[in-house]
């Protein structure tokens, strides 16, 4: 049996906020408001995800995958959901600093993401070739930039807690293991192009201008 990739991601993104609101209940840290601003960047991440699936999709997520397979995108991304139980189960309230910055830090986040995305979206939908312009001037994977945002918005909001390492674990093994990996197979794929060399000379890897 095959399922297509994207079901149990769409399926884990639209549950976020259902699973946060549940966890904020069942700790009782309806009075905590580090917790429900989690919610609101977290699950609104999560139906934005879904909206974006369903009006402009991401055709590598098309692609189908065995039951193994499909329950390992499931559970992994289950992983993400640490900062609420972090958040949670300890009481915690984050600063104000922390909770400004991360509310920043998210909404350049999105605005990286869902606008690349879209970008490349109706780019392929009527050429072909390199994206060369907008946001992939400034780096050759700005998608993937805005993600770093925020799930980085997501784990500061943990920073001051004793348990602020599991978070940043959990992120650095999918940039390490799959954040990396995906994105040296598509620098590869694009390598086809004659004008891909010097675009890629010429421009950031991930991180806009820098690296």
């Amino acid at each position: 049996m095959q399922i297509k990739q994207k079901y149990p991601i769409d399926f884990t993104k639209s549950i976020t906020w259902l699973v946060v609101f549940g966890l904020i209940y069942y700790f009782n840290q309806l009075g905590n408001i580090t917790a429900w601003i989690y919610l609101c960047l977290h699950g609104s991440y999560g139906i934005m995800w879904v909206m974006k699936s369903s009006i402009f999709p991401d055709k590598n997520w098309e692609r189908k995958a065995g039951i193994p397979y499909t329950l390992f995108i499931l559970f992994g991304l289950m992983l993400y959901w640490a900062p609420a139980l972090i958040i949670t189960m300890n009481g915690h309230e984050a600063s104000l600093n922390i909770i400004i910055s991360a509310i920043i830090l998210f909404s350049f986040g999105v605005f990286y993401h869902f606008t690349s995305d879209m970008q490349k979206y109706i780019y392929l939908k009527h050429n072909s070739g390199l994206i060369t312009d907008g946001l992939w001037e400034q780096c050759r994977h700005p998608n993937y930039f805005g993600e770093l945002l925020i799930y980085s918005s997501f784990l500061l909001l943990t920073i001051e807690t004793h348990l602020w390492w599991v978070p940043i674990l959990i992120l650095s093994i999918f940039i390490i293991g799959v954040w990396i990996p995906g994105m040296m197979r598509i620098d590869k794929s694009l390598s086809r192009f004659d004008q891909h060399e010097s675009y890629k000379k010429k421009t950031a890897f991930i991180i806009p201008y820098i690296l």
